[in-house]
């Protein structure tokens, strides 16, 4: 299963809210630093979906603010 993902980092706080079905925005309060937000971005979507980090993987957008994110 995909889902896409709107990342804001930065951010005073870790925060996830899905926006529609399938669509959620992911704020971290990391910088896009040498990956250090796309792992913030995982672990806080693992957190909100009750699922292991080790089964999301970001298939695109891993430089941009929208990625999509692969569930197995």
């Amino acid at each position: 299963m995909k889902i896409t993902v709107r990342a804001k980092t930065g951010s005073k706080k870790n925060h996830v809210s899905e926006i529609q079905t399938g669509y959620y925005r992911v704020d971290v309060t990391t910088q896009p630093i040498h990956g250090k937000a796309n792992a913030a971005i995982i672990k806080a979507l693992a957190k909100h979906l009750h699922i292991a980090p080790s089964h999301l993987s970001i298939v695109r957008g891993a430089t941009a603010k929208t990625k999509v994110i692969d569930i197995t």
